[in-house]
């Protein structure tokens, strides 16, 4: 038989299911299963944790429109095991015994239960490791950091960590433990603006006078220089950021991936943002709407205690409806600072910040702080770009709550973004003669039209050319959704283009080819799309269109691409360069 299942994954840190550490798989899409079916799977793991004398920990099945997800707490130094475990238990309840031929070997018999829980006390000896277990508790002990992987363990955070080798760790009594302390530190996660948030509050730790180390989906930084490139958002750059021994603070960008497929790195942090949660993602692992989405978002409430704060979008209604069920302290932030929900938490004592009279306002333990004119802040485009907004009132919000005083967090917002290195990427401009060119990250409906919308696409005089694509794991719908998104503002040229790296699984020109006819669809005539699959050609060729007092909107998913295009655009404004003229080649970048 075909494994019946699709996807089987270690959890190494807290996650969507439990507060712990654990296994899940999802089930092969089309498999037949029913209540007995997962009744079966149930004692399985009861009957492998009883041989291999583990506790009976959370257990939990998950139905949704694809299958079903599977998860269950198991013991940290055994998760390879967990997840073995996890298999033989689906398999021994959906299997039938004419499919034993197609079994793998070396892996746990589902059809003969003593043969099988033989294997995987096998395994789960191999693999136990009581030194990390019981460095695990001491630091838990001393409420200290504990961050293991596959080659290493680090305790504490920053200034305060160290670090050994998983084949060489210490005795508990031979650690320096009063050398060992946390530092201030931040999550980020939202479907859109989490760089943005990461970066921003990064130079709010920094104008504090924090040295600081932050990681997103561009790489890991230590004040404001890159130590490694790349996407960062998941618990191996959490771990990076908090190994570096000059570290001060930390900003670790949170992404729904790296939740789903490993849970947090860290498991105590003293602040966390959700920035929003908008239609992306659907279709993997089990999430298919925007109430999946967000309790996967919400998974960073599992690290926020008595003393922390979960900062959360008001103007966000599914982020409001399911935060009714949290327990941990909350601090909530919207465009509007008189809105009725920010009005009741601050008459409760909460924080809160948003905008009045087109001031950004930020009250805090009964205290009103003025963060500055909305329109000054280089972020917000004078003001249209409404995402920054939420995005810089949820980022003031959460450096407040790390400790960052007012003054610093009003200084940074007064400068941030002036430079283009400041938030590369995101909402970067260039002005050739009369012709207008922005490079943005904007990835899905929600985030494309907030783009679209701050550049004044719907109100231009000129033309508007634009690139378009897309990463390969989103579902069909969601592909022509952002087609749709676009087509809404009436594009004189669309470049259809693939975004290497994220194919994931789709052929070349496939997502094109979708976005294409719901373009057409849209009512997007024929001579008005283009394609282009190297991203970097789609962008040379919008601007070799280009005229004076034409607008182009250019999302650059790639990093190395959007290095070479930012790099060239700096180029072409430094010799001056003019619409409808000779364009030279894109730069070869070093590898």
């Amino acid at each position: 038989m075909a494994e019946p299942f699709e996807d089987s994954r270690r959890l190494t840190g807290c996650n969507v299911y439990f507060a712990g550490t654990g296994a899940a798989l999802e089930s092969a899409r089309g498999l037949a299963f029913d209540d007995a079916t997962l009744a079966r799977w149930r004692d399985g793991i009861a009957l492998a944790c009883d041989a291999l004398d583990w506790p009976h920990g959370e257990l939990l099945a998950r139905r949704h429109r694809s299958g079903v997800s599977l998860a269950f707490a198991a013991p940290m130094d055994r998760l390879y095991a967990a997840t073995e475990v996890n298999e033989w238990a689906w398999s021994r309840a959906v299997a039938r015994t004419a499919d034993r031929e197609a079994h793998a070997p070396g892996h746990a018999a589902w059809w003969d239960d003593a043969s099988g829980l033989r294997t995987l006390r096998a395994v789960a000896a191999a693999e136990a490791h009581p030194a990390l277990l019981a460095l695990r508790d001491a630091a838990q002990a001393r409420g200290l950091p504990f961050l293991p992987d596959e080659d290493a363990v680090s305790i504490g955070a920053g200034t305060g960590s160290a670090v050994w080798p998983i084949a060489a760790l210490p005795a508990v009594d031979a650690v320096e433990w009063t050398a060992l302390h946390a530092i201030p530190t931040a999550l980020v996660t939202g479907s859109n603006g989490k760089t943005t948030t990461v970066r921003l509050i990064a130079a709010m730790t920094r104008a504090h006078g924090w040295r600081t180390a932050h990681s997103c989906t561009d790489g890991v930084f230590f004040d404001g220089e890159a130590l490694e490139a790349g996407d960062f958002s998941g618990p191996a750059g959490a771990r990076t950021v908090l190994r570096q021994p000059q570290a001060e603070a930390a900003v670790l960008e949170t992404a729904r991936g790296g939740m789903l497929r490993r849970g947090l790195a860290l498991c105590r942090a003293d602040a966390a943002v959700v920035a929003n949660v908008s239609a992306d993602h659907f279709g993997e692992y089990g999430i298919h709407d925007l109430d999946d989405l967000a309790r996967v978002k919400l998974t960073v409430a599992r690290a926020i205690g008595a003393d922390g704060l979960l900062v959360l979008n008001a103007d966000d209604a599914t982020l409001t409806r399911q935060a009714e069920a949290l327990t941990c302290p909350r601090g909530w932030f919207a465009l509007d600072f008189d809105a009725p929900a920010l009005a009741a938490h601050r008459s409760r004592g909460g924080a809160t910040c948003g905008v009045r009279a087109q001031r950004l306002r930020l009250s805090w333990h009964g205290e009103e702080h003025d963060l500055g004119a909305v329109a000054d802040m280089p972020l917000t485009l004078g003001g249209r770009a409404d995402y920054n907004v939420a995005n810089i009132a949820g980022a003031s919000l959460t450096a407040t709550a790390l400790g960052v005083a007012p003054a610093a967090i009003a200084a940074t917002l007064a400068r941030f973004g002036a430079a283009h290195d400041d938030n590369p990427g995101r909402l970067q401009h260039w002005r050739f003669g009369a012709l207008d060119v922005y490079v943005d990250y904007a990835h899905n409906p929600d985030g494309l039209h907030g783009f679209l919308h701050a550049i004044g696409a719907a109100e231009r005089g000129g033309r508007l050319g634009m690139i378009l694509g897309h990463a390969g794991n989103r579902e069909d719908a969601d592909l022509r959704a952002v087609a749709a998104t676009a087509a809404t503002f009436r594009p004189d040229l669309v470049v259809l283009k693939d975004s290497g790296g994220y194919e994931r699984g789709r052929a070349s020109g496939e997502i094109a080819a979708i976005m294409r006819a719901a373009l057409r669809a849209a009512g997007t005539p024929d001579d008005a799309i283009d394609i282009h699959l190297d991203e970097a050609d789609a962008a040379r060729h919008t601007l070799q269109w280009a005229r004076d007092g034409d607008l182009l909107a250019l999302p650059v998913h790639e990093l190395a691409v959007r290095e070479k295009v930012v790099a060239w655009l700096d180029t072409l404004r430094a010799s001056q360069w003019r619409p409808g003229t000779a364009l030279p080649p894109l730069p070869e970048l070093a590898p």
